[in-house]
């Protein structure tokens, strides 16, 4: 379903660390590789995603799973990876939809143009999208996380104003590009936002990389967005949350 660019990356534990426990639904992998941020994750795929059931695949910073004292054991669940995780007071951040473009969608979707009135941003655009953000509220703008002087911002306009904008950035030293989207609130529901993610997403196929969309489990409008765009769900991902400040 997916590219083999997208496939590499998600299964990137599998290949780079040792497996403690695998069976038809779950995985939990010891991975050196992981980034102390990263020092725990949880990748659950959508059932039907790879043409496979539901799978989860729990990748584990080596002090962690040490720590979580998972080596060895023959009865691991979800639900007692999730207990070990909270007996060791280590919380996991809110689950984020991860979307990706099928290879089908995405044959139609490079063999579209920009529709008119979307084009990509430049420094030159810097005014209109400060009139911009000045329309967006603060939860608006902190949640999309759509800046000017991203890798790639497209935006589209109506009435010479711009009324919504996605920017992208290369993703965790991978070829994925990251998306992040706003629509003004007065003006959704009208398919901008839907147009400039599909350009934005042509133009990082044009420069080899691979979209990706992702957003919170409870955001269900941009959940919607990314199916009306033409995404598909591949999971949801879930990583240890920040540690407190001090």
């Amino acid at each position: 379903m997916f590219s083999q660019i997208i496939t590499d990356f998600w299964r990137a534990p599998l290949v780079d660390g040792e497996v403690l426990h695998q069976d038809g639904s779950l995985v939990v992998v010891r991975d050196a590789a992981l980034p102390e941020d990263r020092r725990v994750t949880v990748l659950t795929t959508t059932a039907g995603a790879e043409g496979a059931a539901s799978t989860i695949l729990v990748a584990l910073t080596p002090g962690v799973a040490d720590a979580l004292r998972l080596t060895g054991r023959d009865d691991l669940t979800e639900a007692a990876v999730r207990q070990a995780l909270r007996d060791a007071q280590i919380t996991l951040h809110e689950a984020d939809c991860v979307f990706h473009w099928s290879e089908e969608a995405r044959a139609e979707l490079l063999a579209e143009a920009d529709e008119p009135g979307v084009r990509r941003l430049t420094a030159k655009d810097a005014d209109a999208f400060a009139a911009f953000e000045a329309s967006a509220s603060e939860r608006d703008l902190d949640d999309a996380y759509v800046e000017l002087d991203h890798w790639a911002v497209f935006g589209a306009f109506a009435g010479g104003r711009l009324v919504s904008a996605a920017s992208m950035y290369p993703w965790a030293g991978s070829r994925l590009a990251d998306t992040g989207v706003l629509t003004l609130p007065e003006l959704r529901g009208q398919g901008h936002a839907r147009r400039v993610v599909r350009a934005i997403s042509r133009f990082a196929y044009s420069q080899g990389h691979e979209p990706q969309y992702r957003c919170q489990v409870g955001n269900t409008a941009s959940r919607a967005l990314a199916v009306r765009a033409g995404l598909t769900q591949l999971g949801t991902w879930e990583v240890v949350s920040p540690d407190p400040a001090g």
